[in-house]
């Protein structure tokens, strides 16, 4: 027990007289210190221990934040270029190298950089940014309007985790068509067309939501054959990443639950702590895993939704074959079922994995940015932490047992 020392076979501490009246007199003393008596009588258990938050819990709370806020940054920013690199080979059809590895992407990279200017890995950021925002503000109405749970920590019953999905539907498809409008911007030529100015995604949103029936132009889809898929994927994605989340948490937990048993310093109550740095950051690594693992179980998906985004917008994009030069996109599928067996058919299922590379890429520089601001921030906390004075801890059994009997 940490603070008393060994124990010998009457399980009482160093010094500690086993007859009697000096029993009567500790737990006397004990009683004054810590409010309630001690069962010496029948065996000693040791003072109720309480793990303070220490200097290495700190360091932990600090790195913790520094993480989220890296890993938010770059989820939001950072990852647009290989964003846009990905959603330009998934809209190629007639692609013949595939970027399927990352090694194939870089000359590519590049060529585009000293054809275009620098931003050209950057375009349509700001109606990434937007369309982002407005899911959030829709949800945040819709969940204010009909009292459903935003939050899936919320839901104490089916019936409220029903209202929980229907929510997250019916935001996803309100949004679609402005997210179809963002998805143009994002693989459109800089050199091919004129660079689309931060509120036109609303307005390009706003007409494809008015063309529900059959658009007007040439062999777009209608916005209703590209919602539902369009939900589906969103929804999917969601509950595939809470269900990886919950799993991962209880396998960490139960890892981090046998480690900290098998410590010095075990407390039974540390575990249950809200607050405690070391469940904070079990939360971030299983976000982190659940993240990971859901983009790459539905990237084939998403191809084909982008394809059907994308389809009669006359969208030239940057062709990644040589990077140098450009081509229109002009495809005919009929739909989600359609698309997939052409794509199939005609590229065989290493199609829908075009652009694989950027994605791999994508999430290799995530977790860098990761790794990288945990050694800064861990650096940092201990050049600023306090230096420890040394403490003998046989010393300090003595000095307790001696205030105790004094």
């Amino acid at each position: 027990m940490a603070g008393f020392g060994d124990y010998n076979s009457y399980n009482r501490p160093y010094g500690l007289d086993p007859n009697k009246e000096t029993n009567d007199l500790y737990d006397t003393r004990y009683q004054q210190i810590y409010g309630y008596h001690t069962p010496l009588t029948e065996e000693y258990q040791g003072p109720p221990l309480v793990m303070d938050e220490t200097p290495e819990d700190g360091n932990n709370a600090y790195v913790t934040t520094a993480i989220s806020a890296a890993s938010l940054i770059t989820e939001n920013l950072l990852s647009h270029p290989f964003i846009v690199l990905r959603r330009q080979c998934q809209v190629h059809n007639s692609l013949k190298n595939y970027h399927i590895v990352p090694y194939t992407l870089l000359p590519v990279v590049a060529r585009l950089h000293r054809s275009q200017d620098v931003t050209t890995l950057w375009k349509g950021i700001g109606s990434t940014c937007i369309v982002k925002g407005l899911n959030l503000a829709v949800e945040d109405v819709v969940a204010k309007g009909t009292g459903w749970p935003k939050e899936i920590e919320k839901c104490s019953s089916v019936l409220q985790f029903l209202q929980h999905i229907t929510l997250k539907c019916i935001s996803t498809a309100i949004i679609t068509p402005f997210y179809s409008a963002s998805l143009v911007e994002t693989v459109q030529s800089d050199i091919a067309s004129d660079k689309p100015a931060l509120l036109d995604v609303f307005r390009e949103g706003f007409l494809r939501l008015l063309e529900w029936g059959t658009p007007s132009r040439g062999r777009m889809l209608p916005i209703w054959a590209i919602v539902f898929p369009t939900a589906a994927l969103g929804v999917s994605k969601y509950l595939a990443h809470v269900i990886l989340r919950s799993i991962t948490v209880q396998v960490l937990r139960f890892q981090q639950r046998n480690k900290h048993e098998l410590s010095d310093s075990y407390n039974i109550n540390y575990q249950r702590n809200s607050q405690n740095p070391l469940i904070e950051n079990i939360n971030l690594k299983a976000n982190i895993f659940s993240f990971i693992t859901m983009e790459v179980l539905f990237y084939p998906v998403e191809t084909i939704i982008h394809r059907l985004h994308i389809q009669g917008t006359r969208t030239i994009i940057d062709n990644l074959d040589t990077g140098t030069s450009v081509i229109p996109i002009l495809t005919g599928y009929e739909g989600f079922v359609d698309c997939y067996h052409t794509t199939v058919a005609k590229e065989g299922v290493a199609g829908l994995y075009k652009g694989f590379g950027a994605l791999i890429l994508q999430l290799a520089a995530h977790l860098a940015i990761i790794k990288l601001t945990t050694l800064v921030v861990s650096e940092v906390s201990n050049l600023l932490k306090p230096a420890k004075s040394p403490t003998n801890s046989e010393d300090s059994v003595h000095m307790q047992q001696k205030y105790l009997f004094n």
